[in-house]
């Protein structure tokens, strides 16, 4: 069975706690990314979305200079570099989740995105199913 480490993206850009709202704006646009994670001396504490830009941010009226702790989702849910390809499928749809940061004794070592399984030719029906039902539920979000 296909291991997440054989999937993920190695070497993720990251910001620190001490980068505001703004600058992780401005990598996600040069990285063309919609997810950064927030780390603290080498270890994961959080991750900011494009989503919770606007939400937590914009829609809130909180300045671009907002420190990145406020904006930021602390409650992650991770996998380690031997958890399963099919285990992961199952907590993205379970969380319905389209990132999930690698980890290993609390170190960010990669990130394994809906896009990273969706190029691989995956054999595991249980790990197709799972995918569907986020990008259904994001379909059907998108319709109302």
């Amino acid at each position: 069975m296909e291991k997440i480490r054989e999937i993920m993206t190695k070497d993720v850009e990251s910001c620190s706690l001490l980068d505001n709202v703004y600058e992780v704006a401005v990598k996600m646009k040069e990285l063309d990314v919609g997810a950064i994670p927030i780390v603290d001396q080498d270890r994961l504490v959080g991750m900011i979305t494009d989503r919770d830009i606007v939400i937590r941010c914009i829609a809130e009226k909180h300045p671009a200079s907002s420190k990145v702790q406020d904006i930021m989702s602390d409650q992650l849910i991770t996998v380690s570099p031997d958890t399963t390809t099919r285990e992961a499928a199952k907590l993205m749809a379970k969380h319905q989740i389209r990132r999930l940061p690698v980890v290993e004794n609390g170190k960010l070592v990669g990130i394994v995105s809906l896009g990273d399984f969706a190029v691989r030719e995956l054999t595991d029906d249980q790990a197709k199913q799972a995918l569907s039902q986020i990008s259904e539920q994001t379909y059907n979000e998108l319709q109302h």
